[in-house]
């Protein structure tokens, strides 16, 4: 079990690596072409701001965007009650605890950190889990808040912003002409030439691909981790694969369905197609529960 979660972090730590070996790539061949350093600059500053605006923001309006809401232990004793357990045994702070008024089996835990984190359950997974069901997916969600998963996400966030960013000033440098002050030296600015046209088109449509299948990668490997650490907490890991598996089987699409955080649920909450399963947050639910059946043997 904790080789299991060991082994997750390194992954995710290689992914981030080789994301920032992207975007410093990209940059670097901005600043090579048009030989204008402030560019890549411009655009990692832009980025991190919009992401450390994100970071404050994103937990309440993940919330309000769900349609959750807040409730007390006597509002619903029976999910409240397995927070509290799950928050005493882990150490944690108490989260806010939220239920959604959705049929749909799903869940998801929010906050920058363990003393500002939330939990949300939907009124469908309440009404097709089991106790200890119920008790594997709240540990789930707490052990993406106890990996600071939310720090990971906001992060690997703004390096997508910047790779998107880049490559479009890349493209409408190349189109019209970012570097044509300088046309009459040899380092001069590749507006107008076709090669670099072609480099800056190709930089625009693979470099933001690329982006959004590492951050899809980093998700997913996140979905793993909890998966692990919400295991070793309840000691119950063939729970929460009867409870994936659950979700596998009844799940359907939210009511209140938004791309921007659908990364954050349990279950992807859209239901999508091949083409978005190829660069999908969360890995195939079978392959989760089949790793959960492994880790059972560890115990």
């Amino acid at each position: 079990m904790y080789s299991a979660i060991a082994k997750n972090k390194r992954n995710t730590i290689f992914i981030i690596a080789l994301f920032l070996l992207i975007i410093g790539g990209l940059g670097y061949l901005a600043s090579v072409i048009y030989n204008n350093r402030s560019i890549v600059v411009t655009t990692i500053v832009i980025a991190m701001l919009y992401a450390l605006i994100q970071y404050f923001a994103a937990s309440g309006l993940a919330l309000t965007m769900s349609g959750a809401v807040q409730i007390e232990k006597a509002d619903n004793p029976r999910l409240y009650r397995i927070v509290e357990n799950l928050a005493i045994t882990t150490g944690m702070p108490m989260p806010k605890v939220y239920i959604i008024d959705d049929p749909a089996p799903n869940a998801f835990a929010t906050g920058r950190d363990p003393q500002n984190a939330s939990v949300a359950a939907t009124t469908g997974l309440l009404d097709l889990m089991t106790d200890s069901e119920l008790e594997g997916v709240m540990g789930h969600e707490l052990g993406h808040v106890q990996n600071y998963d939310i720090r990971v996400s906001m992060i690997v966030f703004g390096l997508v912003v910047a790779v998107g960013f880049i490559a479009d000033m890349f493209l409408r440098f190349a189109f019209f002409g970012g570097g044509r002050g300088n046309n009459n030296n040899s380092g001069g600015g590749g507006g107008g030439n076709p090669v670099v046209l072609v480099l800056g088109i190709v930089a625009m449509i693979v470099a933001p691909l690329v982006a959004t299948a590492v951050q899809a990668a980093i998700s997913r490997q996140r979905e793993y981790l909890a998966d692990a650490t919400g295991a070793l907490t309840t000691r119950n890991p063939d729970a929460l694969a009867s409870a994936l598996h659950k979700l596998s089987e009844y799940g359907r699409p939210m009511l209140r369905q938004n791309s921007t955080m659908a990364h954050m649920w349990i279950s992807d909450p859209t239901k999508p197609g091949f083409m978005e399963r190829l660069f999908s947050t969360h890995p195939p639910l079978a392959d989760r529960v089949t790793r959960l059946g492994e880790m059972g043997g560890s115990f």
